[in-house]
């Protein structure tokens, strides 16, 4: 009875001590995420698999040179990435490194808001039309797809640029998703419904289009009036200011509305079970 005892305790033990190491290796893989250390590691891997080759091999040349490669690797590595290994160990000492990863994505949802809206804007005051999808929980590849791929990081000033009127891609839709400004010059689909007023164009009736079949956000700047105007599932919210679409941004891009929103079509799927 003794032993058996002993015997979850050493399991428990050891299954706490690789969760620990694993949650470790995660968090300091979010945290080189993006930078140049990445392209390290996978220089790393490689190094290893040809090391170990060279051993099942026999391959006595390749396993020297490899091995003197990792030998010397470790003080390669802090030459290198100093800069990095310096970043990581403040975060380390403010005690955040562990809970970087949740804000920075706040930090970052507020960063693309911020831009969206100084794009829209500067847009506005100077009747530049425009037509924004911002992807959130249903994917909008497809429609990405019919337009030309841009994959830059969001900015207001890339964004203006783009609806720039007579350059190449000003017509058709701008698709972002995350911090990122997938493509441009997008087709999206045109809504059918007799409710739209007949005075709105064709970016509204695209607007309203994806709006009816994914949960996208979709921003219209007017080239007619400068007015601002917002679809989500189907409805349209006109003449927005700018402290109107911050909050309409904010209340649907956030992660606690994501998560929530989440938490609801879990329960609303056990309730149709």
């Amino acid at each position: 009875m003794l032993g058996g005892g002993l015997d979850i305790l050493e399991l428990l033990r050891v299954g706490v001590d690789i969760a620990l190491v694993w949650y470790v290796l995660y968090k300091l893989i979010m945290l080189i995420r993006g930078t140049k250390a990445i392209q390290l590691l996978k220089g790393i891997a490689v190094v290893l698999a040809v090391w170990l080759l060279s051993i099942a091999f026999n391959l006595q040349t390749v396993q020297w040179i490899t091995s003197q490669a990792i030998g010397w690797g470790l003080i390669v590595i802090i030459i290198l990435f100093q800069p990095e290994l310096r970043r990581a160990l403040e975060q380390l000492g403010r005690g955040n490194i562990f809970g970087r990863s949740a804000r920075s994505e706040e930090e970052i949802i507020q960063q693309n808001i911020e831009a969206i809206i100084q794009s829209c804007n500067y847009m506005a005051k100077r009747r530049i039309g425009a037509l924004i999808s911002i992807e959130r929980e249903t994917g909008i590849g497809d429609y990405a797809e019919t337009g030309i791929p841009i994959n830059g990081k969001l900015t207001h000033q890339l964004l203006t640029n783009i609806f720039t009127p007579n350059t190449p891609l000003h017509d058709g839709a701008v698709i972002l998703k995350g911090e990122t400004i997938v493509a441009a010059a997008c087709y999206l689909p045109l809504s059918e419904s007799p409710f739209i007023s007949k005075e709105l164009g064709t970016r509204h009736r695209a607007a309203m289009g994806i709006s009816e079949v994914t949960d996208a956000l979709t921003i219209v700047v007017s080239e007619e009036t400068g007015n601002i105007s917002c679809t989500k599932n189907g409805e349209l919210h006109r003449e927005l200011d700018q402290n109107s679409l911050s909050e309409l941004l904010r209340e649907n891009l956030s992660l606690n509305v994501k998560s929530s929103e989440k938490k609801t079509k879990k329960r609303r799927g056990s309730n149709d079970g």
